[in-house]
């Protein structure tokens, strides 16, 4: 059996794609599995165990020449199922016209009508909240059971050997930024809290090279604690394998969150404009969800964030107090 996995959206869906991988592993061992992500999120999936091919889909030079060509390799492996978690065009391209022997994919995608099987996509919501990882298994579960397992990444032995040094005393991570404002605990936020976390910790930031200078800023505000800037220091995986071990990991509605969820890491997600029953939720065994403690007749002002409050007040996020934090630091 061949399988494709295609799912070319962002780093934290990615992440929660891999459930997928984990399940079809369990239930064709000997099957090859290859995994189809934007050029930059290959990364994630270096030394799986699973996987046979990582194929990457260079969509900023040369978007659409890439795609065709990527359709034509697509087309020589000759697999048995693709399977299609985005819900967009281009992607609809490569799984209508794969020459699978089954093509699946949400019924969302405007080229569903050319699937072998469309699932429905549900949206989650308050009063009926799914999770994505419960969506993704949907596209799978009808040649697999009911069962959801959920997503996992690998880090190496050399992952976990450049973040050795960092473990020789008890540590938590804060992974202060997100792509959104409305979906980031605002920095002065996290510098209050960072000044209340005890002195026998250190604090590891963790993020992007572009996160740096806002690191630099958490670092520089002066804490009782020890504060280690590693934004833009580390690999995908390299940050995983370091939250694995740490007391409490602190993130946003964002990509570490999955990160900590991939290798069951305790964690504490700190919600502002966006809700949990959205369904991106953390599922390490250990973890807290930390969101205003009144109900905002503005939250949520969305199902995605957003560049700015709408209203100019972002209660959402400046209404947490620093004892919800250090609560889950203290439960731990």
């Amino acid at each position: 059996m061949k399988f494709l996995v295609i799912q070319t959206a962002f780093i934290g869906d990615v992440v929660l794609a891999t459930g997928i991988v984990e399940k079809l592993h369990r239930h064709f061992p000997d099957a090859e599995i290859d995994f189809l992500v934007r050029k930059g999120n290959e990364g994630l999936l270096q030394n799986h165990p699973y996987l046979h091919e990582v194929l990457i889909w260079d969509k900023k030079s040369g978007k659409l020449k890439n795609l065709f060509k990527l359709l034509g390799f697509i087309r020589k492996r000759r697999y048995d199922k693709v399977i299609n978690v985005q819900r967009f065009a281009a992607t609809g391209i490569l799984t209508a016209f794969s020459g699978a022997r089954e093509t699946i994919g949400f019924d969302k995608n405007p080229l569903s009508w050319l699937f072998s099987k469309k699932i429905k996509h549900v949206i989650s919501d308050v009063h009926n909240p799914i999770h994505e990882v419960d969506r993704n298994n949907e596209l799978i579960r009808a040649f697999t059971n009911d069962e959801v397992m959920k997503p996992h990444l690998y880090p190496s032995a050399q992952d976990k050997a450049a973040v050795e040094a960092y473990k020789k005393h008890p540590y938590i991570t804060i992974s202060p930024a997100s792509v959104w404002f409305t979906k980031q605990f605002p920095k002065d936020k996290w510098i209050s809290f960072a000044k209340e976390v005890p002195s026998n910790y250190t604090i590891y930031l963790l993020g992007a090279p572009g996160d740096v200078a806002l690191g630099e800023e958490i670092r520089t505000a002066g804490t009782a604690a020890t504060v280690v800037n590693l934004c833009g220091k580390l690999s995908f995986l390299q940050s995983a394998a370091l939250m694995k071990e740490a007391v409490m990991n602190y993130v946003n509605d964002s990509a570490p969150m999955h990160f900590a969820s991939s290798v069951n890491a305790p964690v504490t997600a700190v919600y502002c404009s966006t809700l949990p029953s959205f369904g991106f939720g953390p599922l390490s065994d250990k973890r807290f969800i930390v969101e205003i403690q009144e109900p905002l007749a503005c939250r949520p002002c969305g199902l995605h964030g957003r560049p700015a409050c709408p209203l100019g007040h972002f209660k959402c996020a400046y209404d947490i107090t620093n004892t919800q934090l250090l609560e889950t630091l203290v439960d731990s």
